[in-house]
């Protein structure tokens, strides 16, 4: 009798239901006007990993825009020492000492990339903290950061 009890309690226990796959249209940065944004379709439902890793890449895309937006004025109004006589512009790339500051430049934000924004998986994507203390790390701040980057 004790048996035909546990097996129609076993029977009335209902599962719970499976988890629901991940919904990248469900994450940070689909605020209007744009919605979800994916216009070339790389996302895919349930690809967590996937997502996270082009999340990263896309918020590291936009910051690097930004300050190279910054830079493009800053440029025009004031120079390092020694970089006096480059002129300014594109063509600083390719002359005298400012092929020497695109060169220190690219080694330096590869030796920052490689040892000090690396990704930690136990955080969203291009979560580094708020390194100057501004408390302007939330989620408004995110969803503004991912649409002006876009």
């Amino acid at each position: 009798a004790r048996t035909k009890i546990l097996r129609s309690a076993a029977a009335d226990a209902v599962e719970p239901p499976p988890p629901q796959p991940f919904q990248p249209s469900k994450q940070l940065g689909a605020v209007s006007p744009l919605g979800f944004f994916d216009p070339a379709g790389f996302t895919q439902v349930g690809d967590e990993s996937g997502f996270r890793n082009l999340r990263a890449t896309e918020i590291k895309h936009g910051r690097v825009a930004m300050m190279a937006a910054v830079g493009a004025v800053v440029q025009h109004y004031a120079k390092l020492p020694g970089f006096e006589g480059v002129p300014s512009g594109m063509p600083a790339a390719w002359t005298g000492n400012g092929l020497f500051g695109v060169a220190a430049l690219f080694l330096l934000s590869g030796a920052m990339e490689l040892a000090v924004w690396t990704q930690d998986d136990k955080k969203e994507p291009g979560n580094f903290g708020d390194p100057l203390g501004l408390g302007q790390y939330n989620e408004d701040m995110r969803n503004k950061e991912l649409n002006n980057g876009r």
